[in-house]
Order: C-alpha cells, then structure tokens, then sequence
C-alpha cells in the first residue's frame, strides 16, 4: 500500500492485487461495505467510496441487491467455468455472464416433449431419465457473441410442468426453490471436437475451422435418480476450465 494516499484508496489498491493476482477471479464477489468495515476498522463513507474506486478503475461492477463483482478484463475475454462443482453451478450461465460485466442473450431453438425418455453414455457408463422429458434446446451469447449450444432434457417425472416455466432462470435454482429437490452429484465429461462450416448444425458461424468443447453432464437428486442430463458445445476460443478434483487417499 502507499501509506501517503487516502484509507479508501489504499483499501482499493489492496483489493484490485488480491484480483491482478489471480486471488479473485472474474465473477467472484467483492468484499462488501460491512466486510471491508469489520475488517479495516473504517467507517460507511470510507467503505463505499473504496467500492467505487475498485469499479472507477474498470475492475469491479455493482449489482444492485446482490454486491459488486470482479469483473472480466482478460484481453481475449475467455470465461472460465468450473467442472465438478455443484457449488458454481448454481448460479446459473446468464447470472455468471452479468456478474462479469457481459450482456446474456438466449434464443430457443427448441422446446419438445419425448415420451419415450433418453440416456447418456458418461465415462462408460449409461445414465437414463424415463419419460416423459422435456428437451430444450437454446443458443447462449454474451455481448451478442455465441458462446454455448446448449441442449437439456429434464424429467417431468421428477419436475411436473417444469416446461412451462421461465427459462431464464437457472434450472438449478428451479429444482432447488419450487421442486424442493437435493441436488447430490454430478456426472461429466468434457471433449474436444472441431467444427467447420460443413457441420451439420454449426450455429457458431465461425469462417474457420472452430475448436469446441463438448460437455456431457447428468445431475443426481437424493433418491439416486436423474433430474438433468445436458450435452452443451462451448466455443473453445472464449472459454476455459477448471477442474474441481477430489484427491483418493492410496493406501499402498
């Protein structure tokens, strides 16, 4: 800190390191006022006007009711997304996309009933909803860039009426909220394809060869059963993951 510059500055200054250093990632939630009080001893005045500054300077934007986040200021503006956790998955892709300063679009594609249900191969392993299961296919942009192809089929078994619902919020937070369901594990996979211009249902429109993610996902409730299985293409030039792993314990 430069101990000649104002207690709000300094505060600021400390905060946008913890960000430059990779300590807060873009999306991840600012200290608020009443933190940064508890912590620097400082008053509601010194508090918010270090907030501003943070947001002043590009690195951080307020949402109103939910707090201020880091924003997305990486030069190619890749996202990073988390496998593995049920945690980051919660709160949803446009939720995500606002949190780092991106406007969501979404364009459904499609939203149909299949009686006779569908299954997914994971890891060697097949996972099945019974039907009948709601598909819904839709297009995810940020800032009017396609970033996700994205295609869920949900169980109407388990969630009744579940597509007439609004799409725009989470599905996560849905089953949680209205269907009172717990939300266990996660099964997935993540491959890489090439997409050109001759691929049937390219919807990324790139003039070349594109590289892209394939995720293969199926969510368990408490009962053992399947909610949730997506198969989702993400533009492989704007994204990147991270990997939540649980280390086994050898016992030689």
């Amino acid at each position: 800190m430069n101990l000649k510059s104002p207690k709000y500055i300094q505060i600021s200054e400390e905060i946008i390191s913890r960000i430059t250093s990779g300590e807060l990632q873009p999306g991840d939630k600012i200290p608020s006022e009443n933190e940064l009080i508890k912590t620097y001893k400082i008053s509601n005045t010194t508090a918010r006007k270090s907030l501003q500054e943070i947001e002043l300077k590009g690195w951080g934007t307020r949402i109103k009711g939910r707090g201020t986040f880091v924003l997305n200021t990486t030069e190619d503006k890749h996202l990073t997304r988390t496998l593995g956790s049920i945690f980051t998955t919660r709160s949803g892709f446009d939720a995500n996309l606002i949190k780092e300063g991106f406007v969501p679009k979404n364009i459904i594609l499609e939203k149909s009933i299949l009686d006779t249900g569908i299954s997914i191969e994971i890891n060697g392993h097949f996972y099945i909803i019974e039907g009948p299961v709601v598909k819904i296919h839709r297009l995810r942009y940020a800032n009017d860039v396609l970033m996700k192809d994205e295609t869920r089929y949900i169980s109407l078994k388990i969630c009744p009426k579940i597509n007439m619902l609004e799409t725009s919020k989470a599905y996560f937070s849905i089953y949680e909220e209205k269907y009172k369901l717990k939300i266990v594990d996660m099964k997935q996979t993540l491959s890489a394809v090439i997409f050109t211009q001759k691929t049937v249902d390219n919807y990324f429109e790139s003039p070349v060869p594109l590289p892209v993610f394939l995720l293969d996902s199926a969510i368990f409730i408490s009962t053992g059963k399947v909610v949730e299985i997506e198969k989702s293409y993400y533009r492989g030039d704007k994204y990147k993951f991270l990997i939540i792993a649980k280390p086994e314990i050898f016992n030689p």
